[in-house]
Order: C-alpha cells, then structure tokens, then sequence
C-alpha cells in the first residue's frame, strides 16, 4: 500500500500506539489501514455417492479441479457465500449445508471454510469461472489435478468420514510448501 484511501496521502509503515503489529498508517489524516486475512467459503456438493468438481478457467491452477468455492463478499454470512459460489462456478443449487472443515493458510492470509451439501437436482453446467463440471465417484476423483491443498484435505476428510458415517467439524492449518535447496 503507498497512499491511503482516505485522503489520498502517502502511508508509512509503523507499529500505531496501543497496537503491536505493523500496520500501514497515513501521516496525515492518521487512518489506520489494517489488513485482514480473507475468507474463502465453498461447498462439497454431493448427489447420491459422487462429488461435483469443477475445473478451473482461471488463475491461480487453471486447468485443475476444485470443490466449488470463492472468495466471501461483505454482507453475506459464510454459508451464503458458499452457496453463491457453487452457484457461480457450477450453476448448481445446494440444501442442507453443513459447517464441515475450516482450514487456516495463514502464508497466503485465508482461511478456507467448506460445507457438506447436498444438491437439489442434476442441473448444473460450468460457470464463467470453470472449463467443466463433472461428478465423480470416489474412485474417480483427479487426486493429482486438484488444484488447492485445501480442497485435497477436505476431500479426504469427507471420503474417511463418509465410511465412519460421522462428520465432525474438521480444523487445522496448512503450513506452506517447503521450499526447494539452492544447488
């Protein structure tokens, strides 16, 4: 961030008095402008035994699969902006979402929060931000073209959680990739 929104000043970068983070502060009208993670919402829509997966048209990981999911927008709750974007990306309706794993990326500043859900009916196509939606059973799902470690480890989640017939709510935290040595 150079300028701030408010005044349109430039900030500096410095740890405001009563905080203990380095925040980006204007010097001039003295707006603190914090920054917050984001929160990603999405869905494991199922229908019967199988999975809906959407391929993405879009950076980040064009071309790999992915639960349906997005970004939260402001005025909605978290279950809403599930919804919307299993809307969005697979044009499909859900019901009966159910809170099912919330996981940390605190290296990229999200948090990834997916429901179970079921969906209404067979009607569903790829939306502008997918190549194809499909449903796969178990068997079948691309485990190698996935295209996010949080879709991986809900999908796992779900699947082990399937045969127990139990889904608790899951919680954890992705630690980034480790980098390769320098030869």
């Amino acid at each position: 961030m150079k300028f701030c929104s408010q005044c349109g000043n430039p900030v500096t970068q410095r740890i405001p008095e009563g905080d203990s983070r380095l925040r980006f502060v204007c010097d001039t009208c003295h707006t603190i402008h914090y920054q917050n993670p984001n929160i990603v919402a999405g869905c494991v829509p199922t229908w019967g035994s199988k999975v809906l997966l959407c391929r993405r048209a879009i950076e980040p990981r064009r071309g790999y699969w992915t639960l349906p999911a997005g970004f939260m927008e402001n005025g909605e709750t978290v279950e809403q902006a599930a919804a919307r974007e299993t809307a969005e990306e697979a044009c499909a309706r859900v019901r009966n979402l159910s809170i099912y794993t919330l996981i940390d990326v605190p290296h990229i500043s999200q948090v990834h929060v997916f429901f179970r859900a079921e969906l209404v009916d067979e009607d569903f196509a790829a939306g502008p931000e997918s190549l194809e939606v499909k449903l796969f059973e178990e068997a079948d799902i691309p485990w190698d073209e996935l295209a996010f470690r949080t879709v991986g480890r809900t999908l796992e989640y779900f699947y082990a959680d399937r045969r127990a017939e139990d889904y608790p709510v899951r919680s954890e935290s992705i630690p980034p990739l480790a980098q390769p040595a320098n030869t």
